[in-house]
């Protein structure tokens, strides 16, 4: 498979992909961070800059050949409930329309867009829904669906990210078969809508072909092994739990931390996020604090023994930690930065970089299933 990546990142699509021997043709990447760590892990691997010069069918990039698989994630400030939502009126959000005319240009067979869930109900709707209709008006069948990183299990990778990231994923096959593009989504036991009856509310999640559901570990020790949020019932070990320290105060940004629960997605524009220790010296005791995720020292509240002192101990996760929740290789962003080695790389430009990425597992994930719909 020949792809070709625009607003690339740092290319979580090339490190989920490579083990299946697919081949990037080109990468579009304008940010100088990500374009530096393109070039550092792909120096064989054109960066065009900006994907809208593409879009002309003189482009030196077409006569390379053709392409089968076209991949992006145009920017989701424009739809994300973080932002101002202006939808395709904002400029960013314009190029989820010029991503559609690289599609006319390009004619792959397959293409693979992802943004935040909040495109399916920016202006009620009707953007996302002009998006679909442009891949049909262009001749491509197409199927979405919300994929949270936490739950995808895949080759490749042992066990889901740590992280709670909803994304929306659409994948679209050209002469619109869009058969083919469900067949990669969806999966028919999840679509068969002939659940047993039950007298009683459970909770639960429905399993599928590669995918296993389960509560994620967190980032425990140097290793990022470890079991869930607080402490490990097997080996009592006390564990981190991660927590995005811009949203801990508001219920309203879905910050409303439970034992067991992932770590908030990482975002490009927040504090890295952090892992908070509670020490409880008087009764002798260590557990992670996960009624008050607060970065403060409180004295005798909660269910707190009276005089005990609740004494929260926090830092921010390394870039390498965020690097595991992402799905990436320790040390993938550290790289020689502006005529400086790569041990004194600015953590800066690795969180923000981090923080835009998809997620190797899920990007993983969609290949395999890809694959799996081609062998057909």
């Amino acid at each position: 498979m020949r792809y070709g990546s625009v607003c690339s990142g740092m290319e979580a699509a090339s490190v989920a992909w490579e083990p299946l021997g697919w081949t990037p043709a080109w990468f579009c990447e304008i940010d100088p961070f990500p374009s530096a760590v393109l070039a550092h892990h792909y120096p064989q691997v054109p960066n065009h800059g900006d994907f809208t010069k593409l879009i002309d069918p003189a482009h030196p990039v077409h006569r390379d050949g053709p392409i089968d698989l076209l991949v992006g994630g145009t920017p989701c400030q424009a739809f994300s409930v973080a932002g101002l939502r202006q939808g395709l009126a904002d400029a960013r959000g314009g190029l989820t329309l010029e991503f559609l005319r690289l599609v006319r240009t390009s004619a792959p067979r397959w293409v693979v867009w992802e943004n935040v869930p909040g495109v399916l109900s920016q202006d009620g709707g009707r953007a996302f829904g002009a998006f679909l209709g442009g891949l049909e008006d262009l001749g491509y069948g197409w199927a979405y669906r919300v994929l949270d990183a936490q739950y995808v299990r895949v080759d490749g990778y042992p066990g889901a990210v740590p992280q709670r990231r909803q994304r929306v994923f659409v994948v679209a096959h050209s002469g619109g078969d869009f058969a083919r593009a469900a067949a990669v989504l969806l999966e028919p036991e999840g679509v068969h809508r002939d659940s047993p009856p039950s007298r009683e509310a459970r909770q639960g999640t429905t399993g599928g072909v590669d995918i296993g559901f389960e509560v994620c570990g967190t980032l425990a020790d140097s290793r990022g092994a470890g079991g869930l949020n607080g402490q490990d019932a097997g080996t009592g070990r006390i564990l981190p739990v991660a927590f995005d320290t811009t949203q801990i105060t508001n219920k309203d940004n879905r910050s409303n931390p439970r034992p067991g629960g992932p770590c908030h997605p990482l975002s490009a524009g927040a504090h890295p996020p952090a892992v908070a220790h509670g020490l409880y010296p008087t009764a002798g005791r260590a557990f992670p604090c996960l009624e008050e995720l607060s970065p403060t020292v409180k004295v005798g509240s909660g269910g707190d023994p009276p005089g005990v002192l609740r004494q929260m101990l926090v830092r921010r996760l390394t870039p390498v930690e965020c690097e595991r929740l992402q799905g990436f290789p320790d040390d993938y962003t550290r790289i020689p930065w502006r005529g400086k080695p790569a041990e004194v790389c600015p953590d800066g430009g690795r969180y923000k970089t981090l923080g835009n990425s998809m997620a190797c597992n899920v990007m993983r994930w969609i290949g395999r299933r890809i694959e799996l719909v081609d062998a057909l």
